[in-house]
């Protein structure tokens, strides 16, 4: 829709009402808001929540694999074997021992309950990023050295170079009973990964300590396995669950973070739905101003079609107005949710300290940051949202506009 120079200068002027048009003009700038806050708003929460779903993805999946397997009864005896086989298959980009168990560590009369880790030497040099104090490179087999979360640690009241006592509640046997096998292992490490649950739970020792520790002699707990496209990652391992039949499972991340990534998808259409229909309030106000414009400017219209304008000018020119009050509230409306996005945590912080309360608790949020990642086609979509509602909201007040009879204007004047 390209406009003549006299339709442009129509709605610049009808796009800045005059003195008398005050009111006309507040309802204007009140649907410019409108459209800004429902598109700032569409652009936060959805960043937010892809945010929140691509850093729990980062992290489970990053520190568990895209899938495991594990043994029925949770040994794996012929592990060396199984894990040259998942090596082959197609599609694996990497396949690692593994042992976890849950166990206790005690320091200074604390007890907490944690999850003791058994790592290759190349997966423990993977946490490296994750560190906060300490040095990896004294996980070495035969010294009694671990990594613990943050939060353990604070929970523990540990620091590098204190020796915490992990209790094996399955400890050897005696004429007595079963004796609980308690270790001491010195702390060498203290490391952040950003999910609270894992920050607060994980141990993480050489896998030889992990198996002298728990008495399973050569034996690992599972395999872990990363794959080419975790999002297909259950077509890529459906040959190697077949042939593992009867020895193992094979369970992939959408199994075991099934209700927590479900509920993620669900909660954000369910946001998407709710915060489009302010924007649809927004255009609605478009259409209600137009419609007072179209009112006030009968008189004009009247004038303008017996100088010669068309009908067609005139619906390019209120079309124009209206619609660029939603372009330009889109536009502020993008500008306002990036900065959001920006300031994010300053934001959080200050209205914390305003209202007294915690918006951010990583035991229930399980991250420790408010994350963000915008998606570019759904920044389009946004926008393309709006623009097109705005679009469509001025077609009848212009075509009211257009169909004016100038005769029945201008019969009484």
């Amino acid at each position: 829709m390209i406009l003549t120079p006299f339709e442009w200068t129509i709605a610049k002027r009808y796009m800045l009402p005059g003195r008398g048009e005050a009111f006309i003009a507040l309802v204007a700038g009140i649907s410019l808001a409108a459209v800004a806050l429902g598109v700032a708003a569409l652009v936060i929460v959805m960043s937010v929540m892809n945010g929140f779903r691509a850093e729990l993805f980062d992290k489970i999946v990053g520190l568990n694999g895209h899938a495991i397997i594990q043994a029925y009864g949770g040994r794996l005896d012929n592990w060396q074997g199984i894990l040259r086989e998942v090596r082959a298959t197609p599609g694996v980009i990497q396949a690692s021992p593994l042992i976890e168990q849950p166990l206790l560590a005690s320091l200074n009369g604390r007890v907490e309950a944690i999850l003791v880790r058994g790592n290759t030497a190349e997966d423990i040099a993977r946490i490296k990023p994750n560190v906060k104090i300490g040095s990896l490179g004294e996980l070495q087999p035969g010294r009694n050295n671990v990594a613990i979360g943050s939060q353990l640690a604070q929970n523990l009241g540990a620091q590098v170079g204190d020796t915490i006592t992990i209790i094996n509640p399955q400890g050897r046997s005696t004429p007595f009973g079963t004796v609980p096998r308690e270790i001491g292992y010195r702390v060498a490490t203290i490391f952040e990964i950003g999910v609270y649950d894992y920050d607060e739970r994980f141990v993480v020792m050489p896998m030889q300590e992990a198996q002298t520790l728990l008495l399973t002699g050569d034996a690992i707990g599972m395999i872990e396995i990363k794959t080419t496209d975790p999002d297909n990652v259950t077509e890529l391992l459906a040959p190697l669950s077949r042939k593992l039949a009867g020895q193992a499972v094979v369970t992939d991340w959408k199994t075991i973070n099934a209700s927590l990534f479900e509920a993620l998808a669900v909660e954000r259409v369910a946001m998407f739905v709710v915060l489009s229909l302010i924007v649809l309030v927004a255009v609605f106000n478009i259409l209600s101003s137009l419609i007072m414009l179209v009112r006030a400017k009968t008189r004009d219209i009247a004038i303008l079609r017996t100088m010669g304008a068309t009908r067609a000018s005139l619906m390019k020119i209120f079309v124009t107005a209206g619609f660029l009050i939603g372009a330009v509230g889109t536009a502020l409306g993008l500008a306002l949710g990036f900065a959001f996005l920006f300031f994010r945590q300053p934001i959080v912080r200050l209205i914390e300290l305003l209202t007294g309360q915690n918006l951010w608790d990583p035991k229930i949020r399980f991250l420790t940051e408010l994350p963000s990642r915008s998606d570019p086609f759904e920044i389009f979509m946004i926008s393309a949202m709006a623009l097109v509602l705005s679009f469509l909201f001025t077609l009848y007040p212009a075509r009211k506009a257009a169909s004016t009879d100038p005769v029945q204007v201008l019969r009484y004047e």
